[in-house]
């Protein structure tokens, strides 16, 4: 009896507070995604396509086609060895990820990390020489804020499709710093430097590792997460985010 009358009573709240579209806000039918966003937004989802940046991971202009690497990559220092974002951070997948790190929807990981688990495979990621998965870790006071890790959740559904362990303990935040996403981009790196320390020694000694976030708008954060990592020992470190 039990479960009918939560069908019921599930019926009635669907009847009253219809399911929308976290993208448009209309009402959902049953072509939606994970009864969360409306096949026409995720449609709208703009991708990242080839030729990629060799660092940052975007796609590369017309004008560069004959170089590997992009002009605001070349002027600047990054740590890790590359990047990789299957979609471009604006429209759909921005809101999206807006509400999965700002509005409490933790549920929206599973959604989302279905775009990076499709780009691993669409491009053929070298994932058989990953040893860890790292997720860049939030600042104890800020996780607090949040009560939830956006990146470990990411990379916890990473690491079940593809069978690799995820060390979310290894790498921490030891210094708060502002949202990268509230100071100027020429200003970010300032803000997260030195922010990262590796716990435990030699764990990562000679380890290919992937490093997981969001988005990459400058590479400041990972690329100092990458830093740490580095520091402490890692050979290669890769970087995956839901944009760029």
């Amino acid at each position: 009896m039990f479960p009918k009358l939560q069908n019921i009573i599930g019926g009635l709240v669907d009847i009253l507070y219809p399911k929308a579209c976290l993208v448009c806000k209309k009402r959902l039918t049953d072509n939606s995604v994970d009864n969360l966003v409306c096949f026409e937004c995720w449609g709208k989802i703009k991708r990242n396509l080839p030729p990629f940046c060799h660092r940052c991971g975007r796609q590369l202009s017309r004008k560069n086609l004959t170089k590997s690497i992009c002009p605001a990559c070349v002027k600047t220092t990054l740590h890790f060895d590359r990047a990789f974002s299957p979609c471009v951070y604006e429209g759909a997948v921005k809101e999206l990820i807006h509400e999965f790190k700002y509005k409490d929807k933790d549920y929206l990981g599973s959604t989302l990390s279905k775009l990076m688990i499709d780009f691993i495979k669409e491009y053929e990621l070298p994932m058989d020489i990953i040893d860890f998965i790292i997720p860049v870790p939030l600042h104890k006071v800020r996780f607090r804020e949040r009560e939830y890790n956006q990146a470990q959740i990411l990379s916890n559904h990473i690491g079940r499709e593809f069978k690799r362990t995820v060390s979310g303990d290894i790498l921490i935040r030891n210094r708060y710093t502002k949202q990268q996403t509230e100071i100027e981009p020429e200003k970010r790196l300032s803000n997260v430097k030195n922010s990262f320390s590796v716990m435990q020694n030699g764990v990562f000694n000679g380890k290919n590792l992937l490093l997981i976030d969001d988005v990459l708008t400058t590479g400041s954060t990972v690329s100092e997460a990458a830093y740490a990592l580095k520091n402490s020992g890692a050979n290669i470190v890769f970087v995956l985010t839901i944009a760029s």
